[in-house]
């Protein structure tokens, strides 16, 4: 059953469902009639390939050429495309080019290389470094080193299994005795913790089930991306969404061929951009996956001087324990330096093999004569002084890898010459050595790690050590600067415009550690520091029972941005926590005593008699965290770009990090509110009037007049839709509400979306736009 094909469009909303064993393209189809009443054009769907058996997320592909069995097979995703159609929708896809799964009997392509090495037809798929181990790939799966474990070893027929793991045996080897038998195979099991220095392919940061893959090989390119474009080509998928295109070699090369294999379809990238860092400009995406997006639509609700007090308050509850006073570019910056010699060891090892063979070989005096541990401190102390995830080759790499950044990273050497090695690596990224194959597989790993090590130092280790307010520790955040001015909101809305105007924008996805309406709830704090100091004093009055004041100060903050919840929410999320802030346990170094230290003030304070202090003042706040619920909703689905609506977040939702926000929802929900209404209503207008939202159409702030202005948000697109919120509300009440201020409409006659029977013209009053919500969406009513 094949769709009739169409032509590339480009969405007007898209809607995030996570398919899993529990909700597979067979429940998507059901809930189609409902996704297509709320206004959305298109489904997008998490990854459909064949993955790893129980995976609840699909980015662990083990087959590229077959629609996953689990969530059923490539009949049932036509069907869903189908009835899609029938209702009006289009389908886009989450793909994964930068790894697969390292699970050997279920991944064809990597049983073959195992079992016949390099020569093997699919070894150019992966990128692994044959000659650091001997002619074996390293395979860190076993419980303890060899000698311990290796009665747990057994060889079954033409395989070799260890529980649950099972590996093909290289031919002729079956009868030879066991040690023999390991040492003749292109592969060697090893114990996991060899993982960390001795790894010698390249993974997916730092998790070793994840292995990556070559797609810069045209060959590797077309056999990873043929089932999907047929897909696209047959009318099956309309658009993509490419996951973590930093991980490639060559991520301009990469677009480039799937643009033309895909006759330009509307794609994005999961490309996290710094603060102020633009994205390539010669992509050829419609932009990014919209964690820019996040960045701004929730800086917009927070309050600066308030962060700053929050900040303080922090610093005095958590010191000592606070990371070095809570300075967060200090906080990265230590992150950084333990990631790299610890969870990328191996990666910075491989990295400066291939730096010391280039250095050894090359024509140019300058470069030769270079120690490897002269080298490898180069290449760490200018990666750790990254401010972006990797230099591009179609960016100027120069302002990645500044200047300035090299001279502090000299300073890491006594001796002048030994700190020449620091400009010769800097000449390497930079290419000013030439641009042989070395050299470009130089600047591939270099880029390669710095992407790794951003992701591992800022989002997995710094976001939890530095924790003065939890919603600004998000994917694409800026801790150190949360909040954003309603002009440099404006600013970023109408850059976007002008050159993304097709971009994806999200508030929640499958990986935002806490989903839009707990951040909103959160934000609310930056306007009531002082309240928050006194509640925690009150609950932590006696200091019994508090592992460390960092993590009591984010769990208490877990609980006010959720509310009442389940304990083991709480506990799973905050165990989480700890592990990946690394200072007291880890995933790879458990410290049992503290952790159960965590579970039980976890239990007996936020989830105890202390804690319904805490859910007391959110229910306090109540009106003002739903001004942000509202604002944040309004403000996403309205301003430039196509926004993205996470699974269930069309009305209230309530979620931690994964596994948390990935559980499966009910279409539609039992008891819609406010949220619902707005969502809807604004989805609903994006799909009446296209051209109001879409490439051609413009965006203008509206500022407000009066005592109050800076409390309302506003803007209009194309001359067609008004969009006005309030911001930092409980500010807004403290100072007396909006006395008389007004809000100067475009000419014309403008109705509420929502309550079209409300009017409004000229100077509009704030308090009569917002009598029934603090939000308001209007649209220009037709001259008779």
């Amino acid at each position: 059953m094949t769709p009739e094909r169409v032509d590339p469009v480009v969405p007007t909303a898209t809607y995030r469902l996570q398919l899993q064993p529990a909700f597979p393209f067979a429940a998507a189809a059901a809930a189609v009639p409902y996704l297509a009443s709320l206004g959305v054009s298109h489904l997008h769907l998490s990854p459909v390939l064949e993955a790893v058996p129980g995976s609840l997320h699909g980015y662990d592909v083990v087959d590229h050429a077959r629609v996953r069995e689990e969530l059923g097979g490539e009949e049932e995703l036509r069907a869903l495309a189908h009835t899609a159609r029938e209702h009006g929708l289009g389908l886009l896809v989450d793909i994964v080019p930068n790894h697969m799964a390292m699970a050997p009997r279920h991944n064809h392509a990597l049983w073959e290389v195992l079992r016949e090495g390099p020569k093997s037809p699919y070894a150019r798929w992966f990128d692994v470094d044959w000659e650091a181990q001997g002619g074996q790939m390293l395979l860190p799966v076993l419980g303890g080193p060899l000698g311990s474990v290796i009665a747990d070893l057994r060889v079954d027929g033409d395989v070799l299994r260890y529980y649950d793991h099972v590996f093909p045996l290289r031919e002729g080897t079956r009868e030879l005795p066991l040690p023999q038998l390991l040492d003749a195979q292109w592969y060697r099991p090893v114990w996991w913790r060899l993982a960390r220095t001795e790894l010698n392919y390249r993974r997916f940061f730092s998790i070793s089930e994840l292995i990556g893959v070559r797609v810069e090989d045209p060959e590797v390119f077309e056999a990873t991306h043929a089932k999907v474009l047929q897909l696209l080509h047959e009318g099956v998928v309309d658009g993509l969404r490419v996951d973590h295109p930093d991980g490639l070699a060559d991520p301009d090369a990469y677009l480039r061929r799937l643009h033309e294999a895909t006759d330009g379809r509307w794609t994005v990238v999961e490309k996290i951009l710094s603060d102020g860092e633009p994205l390539p400009a010669s992509w050829p995406v419609a932009g990014t996956t919209g964690y820019d997006a996040l960045r701004h639509i929730d800086g917009l609700f927070t309050d600066p001087a308030g962060f700053g007090e929050l900040l303080g308050q922090y610093r005095r509850f958590a010191a000592p324990q606070a990371d070095r006073g809570g300075d967060w570019a200090a906080t990265v910056r230590r992150a950084a330096y333990k990631v790299l010699t610890h969870e990328l060891a191996t990666e910075v090892d491989r990295l400066t093999r291939v730096t010391n063979r280039l250095c050894a070989a090359s024509p140019d005096p300058a470069l030769r004569d270079r120690a490897p541990w002269a080298l490898r401190t180069a290449l760490q102390e200018l990666l750790v002084r990254l401010d972006v995830y990797r230099p591009y080759a179609s960016a100027d790499a120069a302002s990645v890898v500044t200047e300035e950044a090299a001279a502090e990273a000299r300073l890491a050497f006594v001796v002048p010459e030994e700190a020449g090695a620091v400009d010769v690596v800097r000449d390497l990224v930079l290419g000013r050595a030439g641009d042989g194959p070395d050299l470009l597989e130089f600047r591939a790993r270099f880029a390669q790690t710095a992407s790794a090590l951003r992701a591992k130092s800022v989002e997995d280790t710094a976001f939890y050590r530095h924790v003065p307010l939890l919603s600004a520790t998000e994917v694409g955040g800026n801790p150190g600067s949360p909040a954003v001015s309603p002009e440099d909101f404006h600013a970023y809305c109408a850059r976007v415009q002008r050159d993304w105007p097709a971009t994806g924008t999200v508030v929640s996805t499958h990986d935002t550690k806490r989903s839009a309406d707990v951040r909103a709830a959160l934000a609310v704090l930056t306007e009531c520091p002082q309240r928050w100091a006194d509640v925690l004093a009150e609950v932590t009055r006696a200091g019994e029972g508090v592992p460390d004041a960092q993590l009591a100060w984010a769990a208490w903050q877990t609980v006010f941005g959720l509310g009442a919840a389940a304990e083991e929410r709480v506990q799973q999320a905050l165990l989480k926590h700890v592990r990946e802030a690394g200072l007291f346990t880890s995933w790879t170094e458990q410290e049992p005593a503290y952790e159960k230290a965590v579970a039980a003030f976890v239990a007996a304070g936020p989830c105890g008699t202390p804690g319904e202090h805490v859910v007391a003042l959110r229910s306090a706040l109540e009106e003002h965290i739903r001004a942000n619920v509202l604002g944040t909703a309004l403000v996403h689905l309205t301003m430039p770009g196509v926004p993205d609506v996470y699974q269930g977040t069309e009305g209230e939702y309530l979620a931690l990090v994964d596994p948390d926000n990935r559980r499966t929802v009910r279409f539609p929900p039992e008891d819609p509110g406010d949220k619902d209404a707005v969502t809807t209503a604004a989805l609903r207008l994006r799909a009446r009037r296209p051209a109001a939202f879409g490439d051609a159409a413009t965006y203008a702030p509206l500022t407000a007049e009066g005592p109050a202005a800076a409390h309302c948000a506003a803007f209009v697109r194309s001359g067609e839709v008004v969009t006005a919120v309030t911001r930092l509300s409980l500010r807004l009440a403290e100072a007396g509400g909006w006395r008389n201020t007004r809000l100067p409409l475009p000419p014309g006659r403008w109705s509420d979306v929502l309550s079209p029977e409300r009017e409004f013209t000229g100077h509009a009053r704030v308090e009569d736009l917002f009598e029934r919500l603090p939000v308001v969406l209007l649209e220009r009513v037709a001259a008779e």
